[in-house]
């Protein structure tokens, strides 16, 4: 991997031991997850998998609601700290994954809910991973997948391994109905309101694309 592609995984391992400490991170996961079970309604017959888990913010929360849930990020550091809380907690459903979500193959499913919180704005190709989670789902699965509206660049004081300032909705619907997804839509998940790049102070919102794969449900909780 090349040196630009490895600081911004540092930087998240750095960034690991101190991530929960805003608020406004917090409460983001859980206004994401409380739009995820209100549009999906997640069952304990459902097998899950998280993207860019992080410190599994949003992977605590949907963990008691589902099956089995894989959480899956890049960083060490981070997953390092999330395995910490699994042990606290005692909880042996959920089991974490180290991987670049780019370069390396998904975790093995099928799974029947894929999701994803401030993920897909560090993915380079997001039509080539939408292909990926489509195939990783069973027929009938779905997908719930959060980030920023467009922010033009304002909303990290810090760009490495952003990709994307923010998402144009009918965008990324388009392109997770071209990678085969049924009944896309967008949702608006929360809004944050803090300082921007340039020191002023602003809302942004997060929105959540959902859709399914369409086929037999056969396998479908």
């Amino acid at each position: 991997m090349a040196e630009s592609d490895e600081t911004p995984r540092r930087n998240f391992d750095r960034a690991a031991s101190f991530w929960d400490e805003k608020p406004e991170r917090v409460r983001l996961a859980g206004d994401v997850a409380e739009t995820i079970m209100r549009e999906i309604s997640p069952n304990g017959r459902m097998d899950c998998l998280d993207l860019g888990c992080g410190t599994g913010l949003l992977t605590l929360i949907l963990a008691p609601k589902v099956g089995t849930l894989t959480a899956v990020d890049g960083s060490r550091g981070m997953l390092d700290v999330l395995n910490g809380k699994i042990e606290r907690i005692g909880w042996t459903n959920v089991k974490t994954r180290l991987a670049d979500l780019e370069a390396d193959p998904l975790p093995d499913g099928p799974y029947h809910l894929v999701v994803s919180n401030m993920t897909l704005h560090h993915i380079r190709d997001i039509p080539a991973l939408l292909r990926r989670v489509h195939a990783a789902l069973h027929p009938g699965g779905r997908i719930a997948l959060a980030d920023l509206d467009a922010e033009g660049g304002r909303f990290h004081s810090d760009d490495q391994g952003v990709f994307h300032f923010g998402f144009d909705r009918s965008s990324l619907a388009g392109d997770t109905a071209a990678a085969g997804f049924a009944s896309v839509r967008t949702l608006t998940a929360t809004r944050i309101r803090k300082e921007a790049k340039g020191g002023d102070i602003r809302e942004f919102t997060v929105f959540l694309v959902t859709g399914r794969k369409p086929g037999d449900k056969e396998g479908m909780p």
